[in-house]
């Protein structure tokens, strides 16, 4: 039962972080707001799969250039120069999490409201494409 509380819990944080990020890009990439989506977004992975296996996805060796890439664009946005971290933030998380699109997009596509447009048929061509390379990726 915890571990669902913690899960529950950990995809909040991340959408909370995701909307910070959002919120401090629109505001002319307001360092402080993308530094507190940035927290937020990564207390939120390490709370959904736990310490350990945070720490395993980061230190793979295949994903040793995004995960450098992305902390040093953390540390830009906390240092204060929130447009070239957040450029490089971008590349890592695209390095990072590629192997995750096809499943998000999948999932999304079960959803009531996301799901109809993804349905339509300009975009779903391209999610199709997407979606037939899923695999696990951890």
């Amino acid at each position: 039962m915890a571990f669902e509380d913690s899960r529950k819990i950990g995809t909040g944080l991340v959408a909370l972080g995701v909307f910070f990020l959002f919120i401090g890009v629109i505001l002319f990439f307001d360092s402080g707001l993308l530094a507190i989506g940035d927290i937020l977004f990564l207390s939120g992975i390490t709370m959904m799969i736990g310490f350990n296996y945070t720490f395993k996805f980061f230190k793979r060796r295949d994903r040793i250039a995004g995960t450098v890439v992305f902390f040093l664009g953390i540390v830009l946005v906390f240092i204060g120069w929130p447009i070239i971290g957040m450029i490089l933030q971008g590349f890592g998380f695209i390095n990072l999490f590629a192997p995750f699109f096809p499943m998000l997009i999948k999932t999304l596509s079960a959803t009531p409201i996301i799901g109809d447009i993804m349905n339509l048929p300009i975009i779903s061509s391209l999610t199709n494409r997407m979606a037939q390379k899923a695999r696990p990726p951890v």
